[in-house]
C-alpha cells in the first residue's frame, strides 16, 4: 500500500528531531481533573488546575514556538474534551501520512474526528487507523524505525497493523510499565543515536534492546514524575525542556543541546509535557 500524500508539502515526518516547520497545538481551555484518568492526574486531583495559568503558559509556549520558526496551527476546541491540549496522542505523523488514531479512553474518544475536520478543511489526506487502539503518544520514529509503545492506549493488533502498512518500516514493539501512560512519558528520541529514557518503566529485555538503537541518557524518577523525558526537539539541536528538570537540561547541555526552557507546570498536572502538546505536521529532512 503507497501511504503518500497527494498534498506534498502539507505533511512529512520521518524523525522526532528533524527541523519543525508546521505543528498542531490546541488550548486547554476546558482542561480539568475530574475523572483521573492517568497516575500524574490522581496525584493532582486535590490540588486541581489553574486554568488562567495553563491558559497562560500554553500561549508563552505557542509565541516560543512561533519565534523559533514553528508555525503553528490551534484545533477547535470543544469543551466535552478536557485532554485535547494533548494533541499528540491523536495522531501522528509518518512520511507524507498523517496518521488519525482511534483513542482508548472515553474521556477521549472524539477528540479525533476534530482533527479529521480540520485535515479535510486543509484538503490533506489522512489515513484513519480504526478498530485497533494505538495513541501517537505510544509512536516514536527514527528513519526507518518506529518504536511503539505497548501499553493500556495502544495494543499489538494496532502495532501488528502498522507493520503490514509500513512495509519500508521496522516496527519495534517495546512494552513498559503501564502506570506511565505512553512510552514518550519514559523515553524519546532526540537524535539519530541518543534518547531519554526512565530505566525503571522497562524490563531488562526491553532496555537492552533500547541500548541497542541508542546512546541512553537516563532521567532520574523524580524529573521522570515532572516528565524530564518529553520533550520536544525543533531540529538544529535546540530542545524545549521544563526549568525545573535541571539534571535532564545539564545532561543536554553537556551534550551540545541548546535547551530552551518554558514553564508549563499547570499543563503537566493532567499528565503531559511539551512532546504530548504537539502533533507535528512538517519536519525538515
Amino acid at each position: 500500500m503507497a501511504l503518500l500524500s497527494n498534498q506534498a508539502g502539507k505533511s512529512y515526518c520521518r524523525t522526532e528531531y528533524g527541523k519543525l516547520k508546521r505543528v498542531i497545538l490546541c488550548e486547554p481551555k476546558h482542561m480539568h481533573i475530574r475523572n483521573q484518568i492517568n497516575e500524574t492526574q490522581k496525584h493532582f486531583q486535590n490540588e486541581g488546575l489553574h486554568i488562567k495559568l495553563a491558559l497562560k503558559q500554553h500561549q508563552h509556549f505557542a509565541d516560543m514556538l512561533t519565534q523559533h520558526g514553528v508555525e503553528v496551527i490551534l484545533l477547535p476546541i470543544k469543551e466535552q474534551f478536557p485532554e485535547q491540549v494533548f494533541t499528540r496522542d491523536i495522531g501522528f505523523t509518518l512520511g507524507q501520512t498523517i496518521f488519525v488514531a482511534e483513542m482508548a479512553h472515553g474521556a477521549r474518544i472524539g477528540e479525533e474526528d476534530i482533527l479529521k475536520s480540520w485535515l479535510e478543511e486543509q484538503e490533506i489526506s489522512y489515513y484513519n487507523l480504526i478498530g485497533d487502539k494505538i495513541e501517537g503518544g505510544d509512536v516514536l520514529i527514527n528513519g526507518h524505525q518506529i518504536f511503539i509503545g505497548l501499553s493500556n492506549r495502544t495494543n499489538q493488533n494496532a502495532i501488528d497493523h502498522l507493520q503490514r502498512l509500513l512495509h519500508e518500516y521496522e516496527v519495534i514493539t517495546v512494552p513498559f510499565l503501564e502506570k506511565y501512560l505512553h512510552l514518550d512519558c519514559v523515553f524519546n528520541i532526540i537524535s539519530e543515536s541518543e534518547a531519554l529514557f526512565f530505566p525503571e518503566a522497562f524490563d531488562r529485555k526491553e532496555k537492552n534492546i533500547l541500548a541497542r538503537y541508542f546512546d541512553l541518557i537516563e532521567v532520574n524518577e523524580k524529573e521522570q514524575f515532572t516528565l524530564g523525558t518529553n520533550v520536544l526537539s525543533i531540529g538544529n539541536k535546540k530542545i524545549f525542556s521544563l526549568p525545573v528538570n535541571r539534571e535532564v537540561n545539564q545532561q543536554l547541555r553537556i551534550r551540545g543541546y541548546e535547551v530552551i526552557e518554558v514553564d508549563i507546570t499547570e499543563i503537566i498536572k493532567s499528565g503531559g509535557a511539551f512532546r504530548c502538546c504537539t502533533l507535528p505536521l512538517v519536519r525538515e529532512k
